[in-house]
């Protein structure tokens, strides 16, 4: 079982924090993205998974790879590094995993997190669209269904057709077909939303090909694609893992829960929460902090802040405030 992941886009509505780090990459309560996903489909699948593609920008260096790699490698799962040249919608960016799209896989856009209840019964589908039940289905693509087989793709219906709304999760049994469809969608340039290759058209294809498509539903989808987004999802994670390990240390500090220190974080003499989650060696110190995220190795001292994202390397000193601030950004004295 293959494991499709397009992550070649530049991530631009939670910048700065994705100039450096791919927003698949950013840590949510100690997680990345990635490892997140990874670990869902671990869970529900009933084949394990023995590779990833991981379709990559032109830019992307080795420590985007090592990353990756360091999610994969204890899990057992070969990653590999296909590379999406230039941005022609999200067909074109499967295409681009190239002699990856073989056998049966998951592709995923990893620009949201999921759950899903139990394990998944891949059953005799060619193509499982995962959905989420929504109110109002005009701003999604949808998927209309007839008894449990998929008959259409809409997107972003004017008139209600449907409230199942696709959220980029798909089961393919033969990724070879997939492959072989979106090459034909390129060779004809039958162009969707956009003026771009468009996943959906590739499946509308499939379907009216004879190729059986059904559904499955998760139980929670959290979007990440926005700085409000993900500071909400994290704080959903924050209550959803309240009861599992936190290896930081805290000293002289009153901590309201939840509240998440990574590996090698240290808070010392400062009150903490609720709802912060400060990752992997970020120091803390002489500071009230809550509803904030501060990344690896970042350093805040003698301040106040509330709906604060600081990033990774980043020293935050003095001045109370509400701040979001890059990579290896400096915000006061440096302590």
């Amino acid at each position: 079982m293959k494991l499709i992941i397009p992550m070649a886009g530049r991530g631009t509505r939670v910048r700065p924090h994705s100039h450096v780090t791919p927003k698949p990459l950013l840590k949510v309560r100690g997680k990345n993205m990635v490892e997140r996903i990874v670990d869902t489909f671990t869970r529900v699948l009933p084949r394990p998974l023995d590779a990833a593609a991981f379709v990559l920008g032109p830019d992307f260096g080795e420590e985007v790879r090592e990353q990756l790699r360091a999610v994969c490698r204890p899990r057992g799962i070969d990653a590999h590094f296909p590379v999406q040249h230039e941005a022609l919608g999200t067909a074109h960016a499967v295409l681009a995993a190239g002699d990856q799209l073989s056998g049966e896989g998951i592709v995923v856009f990893a620009d949201t997190l999921f759950d899903m209840d139990g394990s998944v019964d891949l059953g005799e589908a060619d193509v499982i669209a995962w959905v989420k039940h929504v109110e109002d289905p005009s701003r999604f693509g949808v998927a209309v269904r007839e008894g449990d087989r998929i008959v259409e793709f809409v997107e972003k219906p004017r008139t209600l057709i449907s409230n199942e709304a696709l959220i980029g999760i798909y089961y393919v049994k033969d990724l070879a077909v997939l492959r072989d469809t979106i090459e034909g969608l390129i060779e004809d340039d039958v162009r969707g939303h956009g003026g771009e290759f468009q996943l959906t058209d590739a499946f509308d294809r499939m379907l009216k090909a004879g190729y059986r498509f059904t559904t499955a539903s998760v139980t929670e989808w959290l979007d990440c694609g926005t700085i409000p987004a993900l500071m909400e999802t994290t704080k959903v994670y924050l209550d959803k893992e309240a009861g599992e390990p936190s290896p930081g240390t805290a000293e002289h500090c009153v901590i309201h829960e939840p509240v998440y220190l990574g590996p090698g974080a240290t808070v010392r003499n400062s009150v903490i929460g609720p709802y912060v989650s400060v990752e992997a060696g970020a120091r803390i110190e002489h500071a009230v902090v809550r509803d904030s995220i501060v990344f690896a190795e970042a350093h805040v001292a003698n301040a106040v802040l509330q709906d604060s994202l600081v990033g990774q390397h980043a020293h935050v000193h003095g001045q109370p405030q509400v701040v979001n601030i890059g990579d290896h950004s400096v915000l006061g004295p440096r302590g």
